[in-house]
C-alpha cells in the first residue's frame, strides 16, 4: 500500500486521457500535495516523503507548462519526462544517502531495525533497481515519443512495465532478505 500511496500522483496522471494532460497534471499535483500533507499529519518525516515532494514539484511545473501552452511539445514527451523525473529523484536520494525506499520501509518495520546495515543496504539495492527501471523507461518512452508514438498502447505498456518490474523485484528481494535473516537466526 505504501508504494501505491507514494506513486498515486503518477497513477492519477496516467489515467487522464492524453488530450486532457493539463487536467491530469493538475490532478496529479493535487494528489501529491494531499498525500504529502496526509503523511506529514500522520507523523512521516521529510525523509519518508522524498518521492512525494519530488512529484509535487514535477507536477507543478508540468501543470504550469500545460496550462500556459496546451499544445507545447512537452506534451509528447510527458511520459518520458515523468519517468526521467522519477529516475532523477530516486537517484538523488541515493546520492544523499537517503534512498527513497528507506522512508517507505520504515513505515512497516520496527524502529530498532532502521539503523542496521543490512536494512539500509537492502533499501539501497531496491532504490537502485527503481532508479534503473525509471531511467530505462524514460529512454524507451523518449524513443517512442520521438517516433510519434508517445501516447500509444506501446508507451502505456512500457510505463506499466517500468513500475511492475521494480515492484516485483522489491517484493522478491525483500522476501529473500527476510528468509536469509530468519535462516541466520535459527
Amino acid at each position: 500500500m505504501s508504494y501505491v500511496r507514494t506513486f498515486l500522483p503518477w497513477i492519477v496522471f496516467a489515467v487522464f486521457p492524453s488530450a486532457q494532460w493539463q487536467w491530469g497534471a493538475l490532478a496529479a499535483l493535487l494528489a501529491a500535495v494531499a498525500v504529502t500533507v496526509q503523511q506529514r499529519r500522520a507523523g512521516a518525516g521529510f525523509d519518508a516523503l522524498i518521492m512525494e515532494i519530488g512529484s509535487a514539484v514535477f507536477f507543478a511545473a508540468l501543470a504550469a507548462i500545460a496550462y500556459a501552452d496546451p499544445h507545447s511539445a512537452v506534451h509528447a514527451y510527458s511520459g518520458a519526462l515523468s519517468s526521467a523525473t522519477l529516475a532523477l529523484v530516486a537517484g538523488a536520494s541515493l546520492l544523499v544517502r537517503k534512498p527513497f525506499t528507506l522512508g517507505i520501509a520504515k513505515r512497516t518495520t520496527p524502529r530498532e531495525v532502521w539503523s542496521l546495515k543490512p536494512f539500509v543496504r537492502i533499501n539501497v539495492v531496491i532504490t537502485a533497481s527503481w532508479t534503473a527501471a525509471f531511467a530505462v523507461t524514460a529512454g524507451a518512452l523518449a524513443a517512442l515519443a520521438h517516433a510519434g508514438h508517445g501516447h500509444s498502447t506501446g508507451a502505456t505498456l512500457v510505463q506499466v512495465a517500468g513500475f511492475a518490474i521494480p515492484m516485483l523485484f522489491t517484493v522478491r528481494y525483500v522476501a529473500a532478505a527476510r528468509a536469509e535473516a530468519e535462516a541466520g537466526t535459527r
